[in-house]
């Protein structure tokens, strides 16, 4: 196997044993779970800690997440719409999370930081892209649509911590809910009352 894809594949074994078993995952663990002798590590990584900042960069790298928004139908219904954007949303923070809590605060400051700094480009990217597929709506919310994207990625990063949800996650279908009926104008229901465009008067 070629050394870019072997890996590839040490990488993909990595990571679901770094969130189960933080730092504390070893060498031998990852080559049992890739079906590999723990030399083959060593020859396309110079030590586990190198290949354990190889599998937390991809967390960060925005393409599959990219390409999953690729993959939202830009038709369906703007309900459902946002409910596919979210659960793509989701699955990459859940990832990220995870990740995080097993590995607690093992890395130093400035590689926190630079990790944080390196995010931003793609954190941006996917953001954007989430604007493009909700821009034909934007006569349905009361605010512009880059709002609608910034009270999303808030709520869904809120509703999708477990531990700011004491472990019991907002799905998607939640999310979606609370953010178009906090921002889509027109006729909606307040507290069994009709309000128009937003407003607090009964109808």
């Amino acid at each position: 196997m070629p050394a870019a894809e072997r890996r590839a594949a040490l990488i993909a074994v990595t990571l679901p044993l770094l969130a189960r078993r933080g730092t504390r995952v070893t060498t031998r663990e990852i080559a049992e779970a890739a079906g590999v002798a723990e030399g083959t590590i060593f020859r396309v990584f110079h030590d586990k800690e190198e290949l354990l900042r190889a599998a937390v960069a991809t967390v960060f790298d925005p393409a599959p997440t990219l390409a999953e928004l690729d993959r939202v139908d830009a038709t369906l219904p703007l309900e459902r719409r946002l409910v596919e954007i979210t659960e793509v949303l989701q699955r990459r923070l859940l990832v990220v999370f995870n990740l995080m809590i097993a590995c607690g605060m093992s890395a130093p400051p400035e590689e926190i930081e630079r990790q944080r700094d390196a995010a931003q480009p793609a954190h941006a990217a996917i953001l954007d892209r989430i604007g493009h597929l909700l821009a034909p709506d934007r006569d349905q919310f009361r605010v512009p649509v880059s709002e609608v994207v910034r009270l999303l990625r808030l709520l869904t990063f809120a509703g999708s911590h477990p531990l700011i949800t004491d472990g019991d996650l907002l799905t998607a279908e939640q999310i979606a809910a609370v953010v178009l009926d906090g921002v889509r104008g027109g006729t909606r229901r307040v507290a069994g009352h009709q309000t128009e465009n937003g407003g607090d008067r009964p109808c």
